[in-house]
């Protein structure tokens, strides 16, 4: 399947311009406000706009407000710029320029890059496009995988949660992960394949049993379970707990046992979709424990290496020593891991790549770059005056 392999933004946001290599596990790390998701608001937003000659910015998954919003606020030109290039895939740039009335951009051109030539120079001809995104402006060409996209804001813990046969597609699971629960009943007999990386070490290849497999990897002792009530469009979830060494409990509502579990679902299904679909993730970490941030950053190692692309922006030093870790044993290769910092120079986001080498060490390690441990250790070994 195609594979996204470089991205490039001019006047998007808080980026005058980015360049950035893509791999099948690419992490964006650095502080917040910096423009980690704005990379990912990018995609969603060219995936939105491919059958249209205008950006859409307001869509179901990501609302950017207005033109002067999106411009780069020290813009030159009154255009915005992106690029991608794919592995099995044609690369294509496309520009949009503000309208008149600066209420929208307009396309302004799909060009196609030649090698050693910017995508910017004139005369270049019309671009067909067929990556996992699909085309953008006049190139109209059949999407390969939707974008399966969990967000940072997700639904925590419901009484009910709504059900429909619709919600089949693994990019219905929904921004917030409002649909998972109707995804994963669609879908919990669906075979994984022999030789997938997520169910190395799994008794059984049904969806079912990779979800409750990871779920047990994450928050040991938790067990999902859920019904469908038919007659209300409903779904009604819960768990229950058997650690080893305690009596198995009764199922609880999920309102009774925090967020955590309702948090992870919607990552752990995102990363058990089938081959060929680009996962963006943001916070994968959110609401879990040390433990449960390393093995979710093995499955994310695994997915992409059963041939999902995945894209996770992650605050979490925990999930970037479990991949470092799967570099380290072997699990996936240096080069299929890009690692990304982004920091604020002058007034502008600017992006540090450090590189991992085959014992899971960073070739550089920037200032502010999950170095806040270190700090704090520091402090706590100086003695007292």
């Amino acid at each position: 399947p195609a594979m996204l392999t470089f991205i490039r933004l001019v006047n998007f946001k808080c980026f005058e311009e980015l360049e950035m290599r893509c791999a099948p596990l690419t992490l964006l790390c650095g502080m917040n406000g910096i423009g980690k998701s704005s990379v990912i608001q990018a995609l969603l937003l060219l995936h939105a706009s491919r059958n249209s000659r205008r950006l859409e910015l307001s869509h179901a998954s990501v609302d950017l407000g207005t033109p002067t919003d999106v411009l780069f606020e020290g813009a030159e030109a009154d255009s915005i710029s992106f690029e991608l290039r794919w592995r099995g895939g044609a690369p294509f740039s496309a520009t949009y320029t503000r309208s008149e009335d600066e209420a929208e951009f307009v396309y302004r051109d799909v060009i196609q890059p030649q090698e050693g030539v910017s995508a910017q120079t004139k005369g270049l001809r019309p671009a067909q496009t067929d990556g996992i995104l699909g085309g953008v402006g006049r190139a109209r060409a059949p999407i390969s995988a939707s974008p399966v996209y969990v967000g940072a804001e997700r639904v925590g813990p419901r009484k009910i949660y709504a059900h429909s046969d619709a919600y089949r597609d693994p990019a219905s699971l929904g921004a917030a992960g409002e649909n998972t629960l109707s995804y994963l009943n669609a879908h919990e007999r669906d075979m994984l394949p022999r030789s997938d990386a997520r169910c190395a070490a799994i008794k059984g290849r049904r969806l079912s049993d990779a979800m409750e497999h990871w779920l047990q990897e994450v928050t040991p002792g938790a067990h999902l379970r859920y019904e469908v009530v038919k007659d209300a469009d409903a779904l009604v979830a819960g768990y229950s707990f058997d650690r080893p060494g305690d009596v198995p409990t009764r199922r609880y509502r999920a309102t009774n046992v925090g967020f955590g579990l309702s948090y992870v679902l919607p990552v752990i299904a995102g990363l058990l979709v089938p081959s060929g679909h680009l996962c963006l993730i943001e916070n994968p970490e959110a609401h879990l424990h040390p433990r449960g941030q390393a093995r979710m950053a093995e499955l994310a190692v695994r997915a992409a290496v059963a041939g999902v692309q995945v894209i996770a922006e992650t605050h979490s030093d925990h999930f970037l020593d479990g991949v470092r870790v799967a570099v380290r044993e072997g699990l996936i290769g240096p080069r299929e891991t890009a690692v990304h910092y982004f920091e604020r120079r002058d007034g502008k986001s600017v992006v540090v790549t450090p590189e991992i080498d085959a014992d899971g060490r960073l070739s550089d390690w920037p200032a502010g770059f999950f170095d806040q441990h270190d700090d704090h250790l520091a402090k706590l070994l100086v003695p007292k005056p």
